[in-house]
């Protein structure tokens, strides 16, 4: 899809310098610009490359005056990073604009879903699915019977979404995640054999929810596995049974956090942490990434290591790591010197 400089300028409220025709269908670094493409200059130290780039439109402050001759057509805002911001948010707008039914594709006779809504080819939705208006469903996703998805949220191509899955509005489930599996609940007889405990729970996403691509979310033994309003998802996250996570808390990739597990509001958790079963985590926590947390964590509180310990201790700590050889050394030659003295 093209765009010409004089329609991006009016969505944005800018001055055009230039060609107000000249047209665009793709984004760049200003550095990277090429013929046909939109960048933005926000950060002085990039300022020289507005006399270089081959972009044909560049978004630029009001108070930008070339001190040379340039090649690209300009837009002239107030703040040029949020008037970029503005310009992709609205770009993903359009590219995701999607609506229809494809073909071939399975919505059982019981489904029913609301205005304006998109289901791409080979989707599978089964009994009772309810999908609000705007709801974009993409290629080769599979929606189990009784599921529930709130209005304008979409979920990208080949994840699957199992039995009584309730999903809120405005929520994102990017590719490959599965929600809704069975929890890891299982239980040895007097054998040792390991027998099933039947995951007879759901999952619940509130609303403004983005869950990141392979990212898994198990269903709850009994009652429900909860993600909160505002939560973020990064890839690759395992969340186990029955684990609840508070508002606007954000998750980075590869974190694992075992069943039963409560996560307050606002927290922030880096990548690759793990996270024990049947704890407290609460509000306002960071977590830095690679952390083992095997203990109920207090508000506030900002942990690293494995086990974790206070992040400032760790990093006074850490100045020793290095040196242990060192003050091992010097331990022994002065254990010597006693046994001489002596």
């Amino acid at each position: 899809m093209k765009f010409k400089a004089k329609q991006i300028a009016e969505i944005l409220e800018g001055q055009v310098i230039g060609d107000a025709n000249v047209e665009v269908d793709r984004l760049s670094k200003i550095e990277e610009g090429t013929q046909g493409s939109l960048t933005f200059l926000a950060n002085p130290k990039y300022t020289s490359y507005i006399y270089s780039t081959n972009a044909s439109i560049c978004i630029v402050g009001e108070d930008f005056e070339a001190q040379e001759e340039i090649k690209t057509t300009l837009i002239k805002v107030a703040q040029p990073y949020e008037a970029f911001s503005k310009l992709l948010e609205y770009y993903n707008q359009v590219k995701l604009s999607k609506s229809g039914i494809e073909e071939p594709n399975y919505i059982d006779s019981s489904a029913s879903y609301g205005e304006d809504v998109y289901i791409g080819a080979f989707a599978y939705l089964g009994k009772n699915v309810k999908l609000g208006n705007n709801v974009k469903i993409y290629p080769h996703v599979y929606i189990g019977d009784n599921v529930e998805i709130g209005n304008n949220s979409i979920v990208f191509a080949g994840s699957k979404i199992y039995s009584e899955t309730l999903i809120g509005e405005e929520s994102v489930i990017h590719g490959g995640c599965i929600i809704g599996a069975d929890g890891f609940g299982f239980s040895p007889d007097e054998n040792g054999v390991y027998k099933k405990v039947p995951q007879i729970g759901n999952v619940i996403i509130e609303d403004h929810v983005d869950v990141g691509a392979g990212t898994t979310i198990d269903r709850a033994t009994l009652g429900s596995t909860i993600i909160r309003k505002g939560v973020k998802l990064d890839n690759q996250i395992q969340i186990a049974h029955n684990v609840e996570i508070g508002e606007h808390t954000a998750i980075a990739a590869q974190t694992g956090i075992a069943g039963s597990t409560k996560i307050g509001k606002y927290g922030l958790i880096g990548g690759q942490v793990g996270i024990v079963g049947h704890i407290q985590i609460g509000d306002n926590v960071r977590i830095q990434a690679q952390t083992g947390i095997g203990r109920n964590v207090k508000d506030g509180e900002v942990l690293q290591g494995t086990p974790a310990i206070n992040y400032g201790d760790f990093n006074k700590s850490y100045v020793h790591f290095k040196n242990l050889p060192d003050i091992v050394k010097n331990i022994n030659k002065i254990e010597k010197q006693l046994k001489k003295d002596e």
